[in-house]
């Protein structure tokens, strides 16, 4: 018996040692930081660079479950040359002293504060012009956050159709294809409010196959799919 409650408490510690390494390693802070650095105005991403000189304004935007620590991390990075960013958040949060702007909206289903929130951020994305950068910072939960139903759709039709897709088994794919169709911030239209300034996204999939079209609804990643047949699909027969 003794040997049998050893052995439980070693597989328990095994568990508890595996979940913190499973969590360390999606630490939205530090995969930016891992991303991202900075050496004078020098800005590496992934092996890109990017010359904040060259910019005259950098903009933020970062919406999601990891959006609070993922903007914390960049605007430390940024540091001076950050000339405004929003954060949109699901809970409340710690805010540390920053000059990110916070707000709450709501997650999984969407309401009033999604649909501000989202104004702002497309407020913020279209003050930029060419000479300036908007980085974008995407996590899960941001297709809620970040809602804005396109003219003639109301907040409550989206809400209920999106419920009743979920309900019918729609996958993620199938359910962020109608979103970006229903949207006047999906599927590329928030990186249209930025143009014609540079976009930089960063995100943290929570999609398999890491699509960056599904991710979020892919705000500022094109839109192919289309309300007919797909011309890239053979029709079968």
């Amino acid at each position: 018996m003794a040997d049998a409650v050893r052995a439980r408490g070693g597989f328990a510690a095994d568990a508890e040692a595996i979940w913190r390494a499973a969590l360390a390693a999606v630490d939205p802070w530090s995969l930016v930081r891992s991303a991202v650095e900075r050496q004078g105005d020098v800005l590496r991403v992934k092996g890109r660079e990017f010359d904040l000189a060259a910019f005259e304004r950098v903009f933020l935007i970062s919406f999601g479950k990891a959006a609070a620590a993922m903007g914390e991390a960049l605007a430390s990075l940024l540091d001076e040359r950050l000339t405004a960013g929003l954060v949109i958040v699901p809970w409340p949060v710690g805010k540390p002293a920053s000059r990110l702007e916070y707000l709450e909206a709501s997650h999984p289903a969407p309401d009033a504060r999604s649909v501000e929130a989202a104004r702002r951020a497309v407020e913020i994305a279209a003050q930029a012009g060419e000479k300036d950068l908007v980085i974008v910072c995407i996590s899960g939960g941001g297709s809620s956050l970040l809602t804005l139903p396109a003219e003639g759709i109301s907040l409550d039709k989206k809400r209920r159709l999106a419920e009743d897709l979920l309900r019918a088994g729609a996958t993620i794919q199938e359910l962020n294809v109608v979103r970006k169709h229903l949207s006047g911030i999906k599927g590329g239209q928030l990186v249209r409010a930025a143009f014609p300034a540079a976009v930089l996204t960063l995100a943290v999939s929570d999609v398999v196959g890491d699509d960056l079209g599904t991710i979020a609804s892919g705000p500022t990643y094109w839109d192919d799919s289309t309300f007919g047949p797909n011309p890239r699909k053979k029709s079968r027969k």
